[in-house]
């Protein structure tokens, strides 16, 4: 089921593979997410209750794509040379089209998230990277000198970071290069792509990472531009349309989910506890609270961050407690929510299996909900062996599907707002391609100057003085500045205008015929290639 759970975006168009050669090996990397998409749009998929079916469109310009380069893989044509900008690369895996526990074995905290963009930035075509890693996705980001073989790095880290093959992890992984890849992220920021539509925790983590970045060589321009872009496309969508009015959290689905489970779904004869004081338990209280929950056990490694939180809820009756005191305050518990950052399980099914039964008034079973990935609780509690049950993230589902729904009007109006800011992005992105034209015109312009320059004194013999020298250097480096004046002007223009840097664009070709740069720029781009090696 999970395996065919794949949204593969291969663009078609001018920036994406085009006439290029491949040689077998990364053939048969792509394969699978063509193969595994066009199973998809043949069977459709379902997990949970909730379609996930990929798009017509995509298959197709996915397949095109894929024979487009088994078209060129036999005219010999150099495909790294023919890439001539660097693309944006989306690769990863989300609650969408991977299951928990393939997602936590790639989980990547946020202090690791420096560590990771460096060791990512290490592979020889990828210039700048970023990592989105989330309870609900973990996502990749890359500025890659060459799309195939940057798709190939990430793929390799990916692999090696997680301990699973590639074989396995590829049929769950989506793909996405530049448009594609931007539009994902903007959505992503929007909250048009979380499980739970409007949720405004994935642009509060959007944000992090944008400005963990900003300590990293590796986080460089187009990424930081992006993620500024999808900052701002998130604050959008939030305050110009409704779709968070009402919003739901992974949370406060979560404390619904609880309830929906307990007999009369209410809390009023269930015992309460809460595993871990971060920003999940505190929508976790907010919400809990909203459904009559007034007393809750509340358990954390430190004590200051359990009273900081009793002090936003004066309304609460919290018992504290620290996590030495773990096993006894679940025995005592009927529902347990787990929303801590630890990276291992913290409750084993020999921990519930000989503990007392959990009273009648809540049906005899004891109720786990886990939020965190990596899962906190183990998997194979159930109620035959442990008189308990576990939920996790994916089981939520349920629980959104009808969110969903009430929210389609919003997230029509979103997409309007995204596109809008997917041009201001693009327009911005295509205006940083005049840089390596002025590089080099300028060099071009100072390699005549310096030779006409040479000449020049030459001729006039060994009679001038270092002032006079000096004078006609300063005369020949005014003429160059102020007849590159007029080129140099046509070269920069407001990256927030569309027309203006079309306009621009057209400028930067004629310019290149003009003055013959496209060697020059050709072989500045293939040095920058060969020292990032």
């Amino acid at each position: 089921m999970a395996s065919h759970m794949l949204r593969c975006h291969v663009s078609a168009n001018k920036h994406a593979y085009g006439k290029s050669q491949i040689s077998t090996s990364h053939m048969q990397m792509i394969r699978p997410y063509v193969r595994a998409a066009a199973v998809e749009q043949d069977v459709g998929t379902e997990s949970a209750g909730v379609g996930v079916k990929l798009p017509a469109t995509h298959v197709s310009a996915s397949q095109n794509a894929l024979k487009q380069i088994e078209i060129s893989n036999g005219k010999g044509i150099n495909r790294y040379a023919m890439e001539k900008k660097s693309s944006i690369i989306a690769i990863g895996l989300t609650v969408h089209n991977a299951p928990v526990e393939l997602r936590e074995k790639l989980a990547v905290p946020e202090p690791e998230w420096p560590r990771a963009i460096e060791e990512l930035c290490a592979y020889p075509h990828i210039e700048e990277a970023a990592v989105l890693s989330t309870c609900n996705r973990m996502e990749i980001y890359v500025v890659g000198l060459s799309f195939h073989r940057g798709v190939r790095e990430v793929e390799e880290w990916m692999s090696k970071a997680s301990g699973i093959p590639l074989d396995e992890l590829r049929p769950h992984l989506f793909l996405l290069r530049d448009r594609d890849a931007t539009s994902h992220l903007l959505r992503v920021s929007g909250g048009l792509d979380s499980l739970v539509m409007g949720e405004g925790q994935i642009l509060a983590q959007v944000k992090q990472v944008h400005k963990v970045g900003q300590n990293c060589p590796g986080f460089g321009r187009h990424l930081n531009g992006l993620f500024k872009q999808a900052v701002t496309a998130g604050k959008r969508v939030r305050s110009e349309t409704s779709i968070a009015s009402g919003a739901v959290s992974v949370s406060s689905a979560a404390a619904e989910l609880a309830q929906l489970k307990l007999p009369g779904n209410t809390f009023d004869d269930a015992r309460v506890c809460i595993i871990g004081a971060g920003k999940m338990s505190k929508l976790l209280v907010k919400h809990l609270h909203s459904k009559g929950c007034n007393k809750i056990t509340l358990l954390n490694r430190s004590l200051p961050r359990c009273e900081a939180l009793a002090e936003e809820f004066p309304e609460v009756d919290f018992d504290i407690h620290l996590m030495p005191e773990l096993m006894e305050c679940v025995a005592n518990s009927d529902v347990i929510f787990a929303a801590s950052g630890s990276e291992e399980l913290l409750i084993h099914a020999s921990d519930v299996a000989n503990m007392p039964a959990a009273p009648d008034a809540v049906g005899g079973v004891r109720r786990f909900v886990d939020i965190s990935v990596p899962r906190n609780i183990a998997a194979d509690i159930s109620v035959d062996s442990c008189g308990s049950i576990v939920y996790n993230v994916d089981d939520l589902k349920e629980v959104v599907a009808a969110n969903t729904e009430a929210r389609a009007k919003a997230a029509a109006e979103a997409e309007v707002l995204l596109n809008e800011e997917q041009m201001s992005f693009e327009a911005w992105r295509d205006s940083l391609e005049t840089v390596p034209t002025i590089k080099a015109l300028r060099g071009k312009a100072e390699s005549v100057r310096s030779a006409e320059l040479e000449k020049a004194l030459n001729k006039l013999g060994d009679g001038l003085t270092n002032k006079q020298k000096k004078a006609i250097e300063e005369l020949s480096k005014g003429i160059v500045n102020k007849l590159l004046h007029g080129p140099m002007t046509a070269l920069r223009c407001d990256g927030a205008d569309p027309e203006a840097v079309t306009q621009t664009l057209a400028n930067m070709e004629a310019l290149e015929r003009m003055f013959e740069l496209s060697q020059m720029i050709e072989q500045d781009r293939l040095a920058s290639a060969s020292r990032k090696k």
